[in-house]
């Protein structure tokens, strides 16, 4: 008995070390995020449009990125060799550091407001693309918990190219002889919502959620 509680002891301890470690920090992050800052700007406000800002981000949704660019579950030229020397570690305290930074807002083309705004509070019905704010909330503020982003102020053309990648996926499912687009989203959620969505309704979704502010 007494054998028994000191290894269920031993094992308490180790998990809560573990648990302690894998938890992100911010200020060790920010050391480590200056190669970051060339693409990602120096607080997450990226002002390179077809790079993500990260400023605000849920940190769990951050560390998930980061690890599926690192794992291979998602793919980009520009990450693959930034991720290749990250410990888990290094991944945790980068996610904490641009989550806890503040968000610009943006603005949207006012052309395309009124179409991105349609799908992104009420969905396609005639094609079965659910509404955007249903995941991501009505201001974009997106839900941490289930590690639905932020998509509030966020660069359309990012936002573009994501939905794009994402319906290319869902239009070729055979990933093993043709990996093409993005499918790193959990159960396909985002690739069953786009694959119907012509370029003009990405666009003009894209434009609308850059607008949307933080």
């Amino acid at each position: 008995m007494k054998k028994l509680l000191i290894t269920a002891t031993l094992i308490s301890s180790t998990l809560i070390t573990n648990a302690a470690i894998a938890q992100g920090n911010a200020e060790a992050g920010k050391s480590k995020s200056m190669t970051c800052s060339a693409c990602h700007g120096a607080d997450g406000n990226s002002i390179a449009p077809n790079f993500p800002s990260l400023a605000g981000q849920g940190e769990s949704y951050l560390y998930k990125q980061i690890s599926d660019f690192k794992k291979a579950n998602r793919t980009d030229p520009s990450m693959t060799a930034m991720v290749a020397p990250l410990s888990d570690q290094d991944m945790h305290d980068l996610a904490a550091f641009f989550s806890a930074q503040k968000l610009k807002g943006g603005q949207a083309d006012p052309k395309q407001v009124a179409r991105g705004k349609l799908i992104y509070k009420t969905g396609i019905k005639e094609t079965n693309v659910p509404a955007c704010m249903g995941c991501h909330g009505p201001t974009g503020s997106g839900n941490p918990g289930s590690k639905y982003p932020q998509l509030s102020s966020q660069n359309s053309t990012y936002v573009e190219k994501q939905l794009t990648d994402f319906r290319t996926a869902a239009q070729n499912p055979d990933q093993d002889a043709n990996p093409m687009g993005r499918h790193n989203d959990p159960s396909a959620m985002m690739r069953n919502a786009v694959k119907t969505m012509n370029d003009f309704d990405i666009k003009a979704v894209a434009q609308y959620i850059q607008g949307l502010q933080p």
